[in-house]
């Protein structure tokens, strides 16, 4: 497909845990640089977690120790394991690609799907 097709949003209680999922588009090479975004209402778009083609990581601070991010180049996906829910995850995630981790932002140069909706409930 064109675009990143991503899954496994929903609504959950505080505490809670949801794993997303993303079948990138038939651009990917395993050499790219997977990540994931999120964006609240009336926030900017929030780097969540990213994974390089070789395996290092990285994530925000809110989300460390909570989040993993992981790959399978095989399948071309990520996935993102989320445990430990707060209502501050709410948000449309969107799973990313790019040549290089510093340009999973720059729409030149990334592949962007249209994003799976999770909401955590106090």
């Amino acid at each position: 497909q064109e675009h990143h097709v991503e899954s496994g949003g929903g609504s959950v209680q505080a505490g809670g845990s949801l794993r997303l999922s993303c079948e990138a588009s038939k651009y990917f090479v395993s050499t790219h640089c997977m990540g994931w975004f999120r964006q609240s209402p009336g926030k900017d778009r929030e780097e969540v977690a990213y994974i390089d083609s070789d395996g290092p990581t990285k994530y925000a601070d809110s989300v460390k120790g909570r989040f993993t991010i992981s790959r399978d180049n095989a399948k071309h996906a990520v996935y993102l394991e989320m445990n430990s829910l707060k209502p501050e995850d709410t948000g449309m995630y969107y799973c990313t690609t790019a040549g290089d981790c510093g340009w999973l932002l720059m729409p030149q140069y990334s592949r962007w799907g249209h994003g799976t909706q999770v909401t955590v409930s106090s």
